[in-house]
């Protein structure tokens, strides 16, 4: 029986994905790293030898890889998806690059729909905030409230509007990470971290900066290379609007060496500074 829906990539998104969906229809699952595909058959699902594989006869694709693997995935599913199979696009891409791949996907015959992850999938998983645009957005939130997903929002007709609300909140959320990376580290090196804490928490009580930056030192140790990813289409983002990202390419610049390290963050910020700091690959100018 040719699979209802597919899942291109099988990283952290997908997994969570497939292991919360009620896949009532059967569920075809591709990821290039082929060492995946035994996560992939663990989770039930059938694991497919390529990506056109995986497409061939689906009615709904979840595209789920990484940032720099998003045009490259959709080029090479295209030419096997179904006519008026639904695209879904939940990677942090520019606008651009979206409009790029709904080109690939639209000449195939397919549909596209820029799809925009608002938050961790884990642990909210189905009822993480979702923002969709483009013609087939809201046969595309059919599709996904079937499968079981809560918080769906259809922002608009134009490919691109969920990218570029996603994108602009990214450039405040990962740059906030980046900039309490940057301080924490010099404040730490500078023996004046506790005395830096406790005069940000004098201004603002919502949340101890201390467990704020604990937050932000865990995403970006385990995800600074996705993260420093998407802000680098944040940039590109930018840039297409005329607008030099200065910051934007600071964040990514902070992220993507943060995520280089490899180490599993330990459970304190004490110890999660201290390991930054001592890691041989830390060379503090990232």
């Amino acid at each position: 029986m040719a699979p209802a829906h597919t899942l291109i990539g099988f990283g952290e998104a997908a997994s969570t994905f497939a292991a919360a969906g009620g896949w009532a229809t059967p569920v075809r699952a591709f990821d290039i790293d082929l060492e995946r595909g035994k996560a992939i058959r663990a989770a039930g699902l059938e694991a497919a030898r390529d990506a056109g594989e995986a497409v061939r006869g689906s009615s709904l694709v979840l595209s789920l890889v990484t940032a720099d693997q998003a045009v490259c995935a959709a080029e090479s599913a295209a030419p096997h998806l179904a006519p008026g199979a639904i695209w879904c696009d939940m990677n942090s891409l520019a606008p651009s690059t979206k409009q790029r791949v709904a080109h690939a996907v639209e000449a195939a015959g397919a549909r596209y729909v820029d799809a925009a992850i608002l938050a961790p999938v884990q642990p909210a998983a189905l009822a993480v905030p979702i923002l969709l645009a483009g013609p087939a957005a809201m046969e595309a939130q059919v599709h996904l409230k079937r499968i079981g997903f809560a918080n769906i929002r259809v922002v608009g007709d134009q490919i691109g509007m969920a990218s570029t609300i996603k994108l602009c909140r990214s450039i405040a959320v990962k740059g906030i990470e980046a900039i309490c990376a940057e301080m924490a580290i010099t404040a730490t090196k500078a023996g004046v971290l506790d005395q830096v804490l406790a005069s940000l928490d004098a201004s603002e009580k919502a949340l101890s900066w201390a467990e704020r930056v604990d937050y932000n030192l865990d995403r970006m140790l385990v995800h600074g290379r996705r993260r420093a990813a998407e802000m680098h289409e944040a940039g590109k983002m930018a840039r297409d609007l005329g607008i030099a990202p200065l910051v934007t390419y600071g964040t990514a610049q902070w992220q993507q060496g943060l995520g280089e390290l490899g180490l599993e963050p330990p459970p304190a910020l004490a110890a999660k500074l201290s390991a930054i700091i001592q890691s041989r690959e830390f060379k503090g100018e990232l």
